[in-house]
């Protein structure tokens, strides 16, 4: 999976997929769970995953400012990786 850099309005709560399936059909395998972590100042307010994608709703954030946010995988097999995005709040 590629470094992913997203855009998101400050007033705007959307949907942001991590994609994990290249990776995991590597490796034969399946995610387990799906943790997401944002720097302070937007929120993750709900996630959802399926056995190659995890999803977070984003809410939050100060025009100009850009976040990190962390989506964690445990898969089936016992792997935990991560991959971060970037997450930059813009006038839309």
């Amino acid at each position: 999976m590629a470094f992913q850099k997203f855009t998101k309005d400050p007033n705007a709560r959307l949907d942001y997929q991590w994609d994990w399936s290249a990776w995991l059909a590597t490796v034969g395998d399946t995610i387990a769970t799906a943790v997401f972590t944002a720097e302070d100042g937007i929120t993750v307010d709900s996630s959802e995953f399926s056995d190659t994608a995890a999803t977070a709703w984003i809410s939050g954030g100060t025009l100009g400012t850009t976040y990190s946010v962390v989506c964690r995988v445990t898969t089936t097999g016992g792997r935990v990786d991560d991959r971060t995005a970037e997450l930059k709040i813009v006038e839309r």
